[in-house]
């Protein structure tokens, strides 16, 4: 019966990782190119396959497995990885996940993601992402810390501390740009409509230097008032004496 239920678990999480490229990729037109010709699919399957070889103390082989399954993808995914159901890498080549990685349910990774670590000591040192995470192309997320349910990192972003639930990511280093209360599931990263922190301070002090532009015209124009109102007074002055 045990047996069972983690044949029954197993499956259902392949599904889930098969079913995402559906859900997660337009380009996904029937279910055997889908199988066939998806290298992120070929990758997570073949870490299932790693990581119980390595929680069974098969070391050498599961990381052998890992080898082969990153010279036919172009993935590179240690076994000892905690990888979620539902799991989905677009393109993928380039993608780094590193031994102590922990990635929760229905995570997306776009090709060039690293999820690295920035110690040499045998500890956590690989980040955690929660569910619903979404990272863009090429984003770097290096050290043991957290990055919360339903977050969204920006393409090329290289993130080194913690990421509330709910936030987007921009910059090197990442920067929380937006924090949204609500998520639905689904939502694209929408690369083109990340804020970028860099022109939005320009903008900031560009705005800034026009309202001091004009309190400057303001203070000009009252003292302008000021001197023409004393030039009256003083020829009016100078007509009475006259």
């Amino acid at each position: 019966m045990a047996f069972k239920a983690k044949f029954k678990n197993a499956w259902d999480t392949l599904k889930a990782d098969y079913n995402a490229i559906f859900e997660r990729d337009p380009a996904a037109r029937s279910k055997l190119e889908a199988l066939l010709c998806y290298p992120g699919f070929h990758a997570i399957c073949m870490h299932r396959i790693a990581h119980l070889l390595w929680n069974r103390n098969f070391k050498l082989l599961a990381r052998f497995l890992s080898h082969i399954c990153r010279f036919l993808t172009g993935i590179e995914i240690h076994p000892g990885a905690k990888i979620g159901k539902g799991f989905f890498i677009d393109h993928g080549m380039g993608v780094v996940i590193g031994e102590t990685a922990e990635i929760g349910d229905n995570v997306t990774l776009y090709h060039q993601v690293t999820l690295g670590g920035v110690s040499l000591k045998k500890e956590k040192r690989h980040p955690t992402l929660k569910d619903n995470v979404v990272v863009g192309a090429g984003a770097k997320i290096l050290g043991p810390f957290t990055v919360g349910d339903n977050s969204k990192i920006g393409a090329n972003s290289v993130v080194v501390r913690e990421v509330p639930p709910n936030s987007t990511v921009v910059g090197i280093p990442g920067k929380v740009v937006k924090k949204e209360k609500i998520h639905v599931m689904g939502v694209d990263l929408d690369h083109h409509l990340l804020p970028d922190p860099v022109v939005d301070a320009i903008k900031a002090i560009l705005n800034e230097l026009s309202d001091l532009r004009r309190e400057v015209e303001e203070l000009k124009g009252e003292k302008t008032k000021r001197i023409e109102e004393k030039l009256r007074k003083l020829e009016e002055e100078i007509f009475k004496e006259g």
